[in-house]
């Protein structure tokens, strides 16, 4: 396997259009690493394994990890109320830090991108992240949270008297002797940040993202870049491997990995099998996975593994298409006896027969900024529209679960399902990709698509 990483990453790029990536994989107590392709397509400037890879939401576990590291030095207390240390959350004490790193803290998804988010963290965090913002209530449901991650590294700042991107660097990254790179913020020495890309399948065209449109109060959410090899660093740090400096002590790392979803009543379907502090939890075949998925400006990266027998598996990508690299990754890897944890996000784990899409799921669908319209077609199908103009088409398994593709063909993109509400029987949220949205209780009767019957599939 050893030998054949480099060449099965590079056929792998080949085949998914993806410009440049970089693989690096632990096992039985040595680390191979592998690199492939540009940095930006057509320049010629090859991917080393120094190139820094936008993270995206693959910065959440280190911004876990700076909380993990303030409550085991007795700094705060993961089940406090946050306002004792953000006072500007207010609220009825139900939001706490444990809450926000297991996205269970009941705030929004995603930040407004067409608001303006310019101002320091402290005033936007007053201004956004108040307990009576939360569109759950917090403790009793898990929806992905790029905002609550946005407070937690807020909380960091009040605590370390630092800045996010100073306490990275000075607790996480120095320590491990990781060469740190953001994708927005001050710059940190001169390593150089990959350019991501959006693939054009038709024109068989790959083109670079020129412009970077993450704000700099979410930096905490999505804000680091680095490589697969920095990742592995990281992962082992977690696993207490002696050749690294303890950024956190053994008790917090194993917390961290604690399933934390006791009592929830909704967990991360579409993304994880539970949800740890910061880390994902894949329970497929064999022992417990941990990791995090992140996608950038045309970036996608991706982190695993399992205590048992120390295994690290790190891909960083340059393209959109990322996702579907790490997919066909994951099934070559799988024959050599590596059964990586975790499944792709467009491959739900055993969906069973179709099934017709109830009308009842119509309806809009709202989680702060983010809304769903999902509008039945008359003859058993649904479709769903974001409020960014996509379209998808549902494909429907029992269990009111689904699958999301675009009309125009291609690989399904995002898995999800409707959830009834335990009380009244009816369908009440819709869940993509670990966020979960609630019907819109507008008095708007449910859109059903231009020409449709509305007889029953």
């Amino acid at each position: 396997m050893d030998v054949h990483l480099p060449s099965l990453l590079a056929g792998l790029a080949r085949e998914h259009r993806v410009p440049g990536a970089q693989l690096a994989v632990h096992h039985a107590g040595e680390t191979v690493t592998a690199e492939t392709g540009e940095e930006t397509c057509g320049t010629g400037g090859p991917v080393t394994r120094r190139s820094a890879f936008p993270l995206g939401s693959l910065t959440k576990p280190f911004t876990a990890t700076l909380v993990m590291a303030l409550a085991a030095g007795g700094d705060i207390d993961l089940d406090a109320p946050l306002a004792e240390y953000v006072p500007e959350v207010g609220g009825g004490g139900r939001m706490t830090a444990r809450r926000l790193l297991s996205h269970t803290g009941g705030l929004a998804s995603n930040i407004d991108e067409g608001g303006d988010h310019s101002e320091v963290r402290r005033r936007w965090v007053a201004r956004h992240c108040r307990e009576s913002d939360a569109v759950h209530p917090p403790g009793t449901l898990f929806s992905y949270s790029n905002i609550g991650y946005i407070l937690a590294g807020h909380l960091v700042e009040v605590i370390t008297g630092m800045s996010w991107w100073e306490a990275t660097e000075a607790i996480i990254l120095k320590p491990l002797d990781i060469a740190p790179a953001f994708v927005v913020g001050p710059p940190s020495g001169f390593r150089p940040v990959v350019t991501g890309h959006t693939v054009q399948r038709a024109r068989d065209r790959m083109l670079p993202v020129t412009g970077q449109t993450l704000p700099k109060v979410a930096a905490p959410s999505a804000g680091l870049a680095l490589g697969a090899a920095d990742l592995v660093t990281f992962a082992r740090m977690h696993l207490g491997a002696p050749s690294f400096q303890a950024v956190i002590d053994r008790d917090s790392a194993r917390e961290m990995r604690r399933d934390q979803l006791a009592g929830v009543t909704a967990g991360p379907f579409g993304m994880a099998d539970s949800w740890g502090l910061g880390w994902a939890i894949y329970r497929d075949a064999g022992p417990d996975w941990f990791g995090h998925d992140g996608t950038g400006e045309g970036t996608s990266c991706h982190l695993r593994f399992e205590q048992a027998g120390g295994t690290v598996v790190a891909l960083t990508t340059n393209a959109a298409t990322g996702p579907a690299l790490w997919e066909d990754l994951l099934e070559e890897l799988r024959p050599g006896g590596r059964a990586v944890g975790g499944r792709g996000l467009s491959r739900p784990a055993d969906p069973g027969p179709r099934a017709p899409g109830p009308p009842e799921c119509a309806g809009r669908y709202v989680n702060g900024e983010m809304e769903f319209t999902v509008v039945a077609d008359g003859a058993g199908g649904l479709g769903l529209t974001t409020n960014a103009a996509e379209r998808f088409e549902l494909t429907l398994f029992e269990g009111l679960r689904f699958t999301m593709r675009e009309p125009a063909g291609g690989r399904t993109t995002y898995t999800g399902r409707f959830l009834r509400d335990p009380g009244t029987g009816e369908v009440d949220l819709v869940q993509v990709a670990g966020r979960l949205a609630r019907r819109a209780r507008d008095g708007d009767s449910a859109p059903v698509a231009p020409g449709a019957s509305g007889a029953g599939g």
